[in-house]
C-alpha cells in the first residue's frame, strides 16, 4: 500500500498543474491550511504551493499509514521500493515526461544550447534559486563557463535521485554549481569528497588547485585539509607538476610551518629556487621566501656550494647575506656557547621533520596487534657541525594494547581471589621513546619527538598523521587513539604491518646572555 502510494507520486506530478487550475477556490483552502501546518510560505506566492502541500500531505499520509500498519504487529514488514520510484524520477528526466519547465543553458564559447525539460517541483524542493527563477516563468536560460555547463547534466540529475558520480577534476566545478544554486547538501558533499580524496593520484596534481579554490570561496575546513595535507607529504609534491602552480602566499605559508615533512632543508632551498626561477616574481617577494630558508639546518659544505652556484642566491644575495653569516656562525661554534650571545628560540634553529637517517630512523611493524616490540636507534646531537660527531641512542618501546593503572586487574581477597576481567579492546597502543643514556652534551638542549604513521591510499604510500610528543615527555597521549590495529584491513595498515617514521628534533634553548 505505501509503495502504491509513493509511486502514484509519478503521476502526480505529470498531472499535477491541470489539478491546480480545475480546483482554485479548494486549492487555496487547502494550501493554507497545510501552510499553516507546516510553517511554509503561504501559496499566494507560489504558483507551486498547491503541488508541495500535496506531495508534503503524501508523505504524512504515509508515515501515518505506515505507524497504523506496525502498531502491534509483530508480523510488521516494510516494503521497500525506494529504488523503483528514483528510476521512475530518473525516467521523468529522460523523457522529459509531464515537464512544466524548460532550462537552456549556454556558453560563451558556443551558440548552442542544452535544454532540459523539467519538473518544476522537483527542482525548487532542492533549490532556493531555481524556485525563484520559476515562480513566473517556465523557460529560462541559464550561462554558464564551460567547465561547469559540461557537468551540468549530472548537476541537474542529482536534483531528481539525490545522487551524483564525480572525479577529481569535476569537484570544483560541481561545487560551483552546488553553491551557485544553493544545493547545500551537494556542497557539504562535494566538499567531503575532496576533503578525502587528497590523497588520490593524478597526472597534473589536485591538492593545490583545490587549496586555492577552498581560499577563494572562504572554506576554512578544506584549507586547513589541504594545507596539512601538503606540509606532511610536501616530499612528494615537490617533485610533481602542481609545485609550479603554487601561489605566493601558500609558498610563504608551507615555509612558515616545522611540521613539514621532506629530506632535508636543502631539498627545500632547491624546490624554492626552482620556484622562483619559474615565476620570477618582485624582489621583495622573492628575498621574503629565501628569507624564509632555515640556513643552520644545511651543513657548511652545502651552503658554500650554493653560495657559488646558485644564480638565485646571487642575484638576491644582499637580501639573506646576514642569514648566512649566522649560519656559519651557528655551524662554527658550540650550540652552548652559540646561545649565550643569539636567541636561538625561533624557528630558524629549530628543523623541520627531516627524512634524512641523521634525524631519525624508519620502524615497520608486521603484525602490529600481536605483541610488544621494542628497536633503538641513533641520531645526530643536533644541526650544528660543531656536533657533527656525537650521537645519541634512543629506545623504543611499542605496546599494542597498554593499559592505563585504572583498567589493570586489581587482585582481590575475596574467596576466589579472582582477578576483575579486562577485554582486549579495553587496551590502547602506546609507544614510548626513551634516550638511552643521559649526558652532559645534553645542556641547554631538549628534544621533541614526532612519530609519522605512513598509510597507502590509491597505491601510494602517503603521512596519515603526525604525532608530536611534547619536549618534556616520552610519549603522545592520543597516540593512533583512533586506530584499530586489530583489523587486517585497517586503514593505518600496510599489507598487515604499522608502518612508521621516527623524527628526533633538537630544541636549544637561550642561555645567560653576554652583552655585546
Amino acid at each position: 500500500m505505501v509503495a502504491a502510494r509513493l509511486g502514484g507520486l509519478v503521476a502526480y506530478i505529470s498531472a499535477g498543474r491541470a489539478a491546480c487550475a480545475r480546483a482554485a477556490p479548494a486549492r487555496r483552502c487547502a494550501c493554507e491550511a497545510m501552510a499553516r501546518l507546516t510553517g511554509a510560505q503561504p501559496v499566494a506566492t507560489r504558483h507551486w504551493g498547491c503541488a508541495a502541500a500535496a506531495f508534503i500531505l503524501l508523505l504524512l499520509t504515509v508515515q501515518a499509514a505506515q505507524k497504523a500498519d506496525f502498531s502491534g504487529d509483530t508480523t510488521a514488514a516494510t516494503i521497500n521500493h525506494s529504488l523503483t520510484l528514483l528510476q521512475r524520477l530518473q525516467e521523468l528526466l529522460q523523457n522529459g515526461n509531464g515537464s512544466d519547465s524548460v532550462l537552456r543553458v549556454r556558453t560563451a564559447a558556443s551558440e548552442e544550447a542544452k535544454v532540459f525539460h523539467t519538473h518544476q517541483l522537483l527542482l525548487s524542493l532542492q533549490s532556493e534559486v531555481f524556485e525563484s527563477l520559476l515562480h513566473n516563468q517556465s523557460v529560462i536560460t541559464l550561462h554558464e563557463p564551460p567547465e561547469t555547463a559540461a557537468l551540468f547534466e549530472k548537476f541537474i540529475r542529482y536534483l531528481y535521485c539525490g545522487g551524483v558520480s564525480i572525479l577529481l577534476h569535476q569537484a570544483i566545478p560541481m561545487h560551483q554549481l552546488a553553491s551557485k544554486y544553493r544545493v547545500w547538501g551537494l556542497q557539504r558533499g562535494v566538499a567531503d569528497y575532496m576533503k578525502t580524496h587528497l590523497a588520490s593520484e593524478s597526472s597534473q596534481g589536485h591538492v593545490v588547485g583545490w587549496y586555492h579554490y577552498a581560499v577563494r570561496i572562504g572554506d576554512a575546513a578544506l584549507q586547513e585539509s589541504c594545507l596539512q595535507f601538503l606540509a606532511w607529504n610536501l616530499s612528494a609534491v615537490l617533485g610533481s607538476a602542481e609545485w609550479g602552480s603554487v601561489s605566493v602566499e601558500l609558498l610563504l605559508l608551507l615555509l612558515e610551518r616545522s611540521d613539514l615533512v621532506l629530506h632535508s632543508e636543502l631539498e627545500l632551498y632547491t624546490a624554492v629556487e626552482g620556484w622562483l626561477s619559474r615565476r620570477q616574481p618582485e624582489g621583495p617577494v622573492a628575498e621574503r621566501v629565501l628569507r624564509a630558508i632555515r640556513y643552520p639546518m644545511i651543513a657548511p659544505s652545502q651552503l658554500f656550494r650554493l653560495q657559488a652556484q646558485s644564480a638565485v642566491l646571487a642575484r638576491h644575495y644582499g637580501a639573506v647575506q646576514d642569514l648566512l653569516f649566522q649560519a656559519f656562525q651557528f655551524h662554527a661554534a658550540s650550540p652552548l656557547y652559540f646561545a649565550k650571545y643569539f636567541d636561538v628560540n625561533c624557528s630558524m634553529f629549530l628543523p623541520r621533520n627531516y627524512l634524512s637517517s641523521s634525524w631519525g630512523s624508519q620502524w615497520v611493524i608486521n603484525n602490529p596487534a600481536r605483541d610488544d616490540r621494542s628497536t633503538s636507534f641513533q641520531t645526530q646531537l643536533g644541526p650544528s657541525s660543531h656536533d657533527a660527531g656525537k650521537r645519541v641512542t634512543w629506545n623504543v618501546l611499542f605496546s599494542p594494547r597498554w593499559l592505563p593503572i585504572s583498567l589493570r586487574p586489581v587482585y582481590s581477597d575475596s574467596v576466589s581471589g579472582a582477578v576483575q576481567p579486562v577485554r582486549i579492546e579495553d587496551g590502547r597502543p602506546r609507544l614510548v621513546i626513551t634516550p638511552a643514556t643521559s649526558s652532559p652534551d645534553f645542556a641547554g638542549v631538549s628534544f621533541q619527538k614526532t612519530v609519522l604513521v605512513g598509510v597507502r591510499q590509491q597505491g601510494r604510500v602517503l603521512v596519515k598523521h603526525a604525532y608530536s610528543f611534547h619536549q618534556s615527555s616520552d610519549e603522545a597521549a592520543d597516540f593512533l587513539a583512533q586506530a584499530d590495529l586489530q583489523k587486517r584491513t585497517s586503514e593505518y595498515l600496510i599489507d598487515n604491518s604499522l608502518h612508521l617514521h621516527i623524527i628526533i628534533k633538537p630544541v636549544y634553548h637561550s642561555l645567560i646572555k653576554v652583552k655585546k
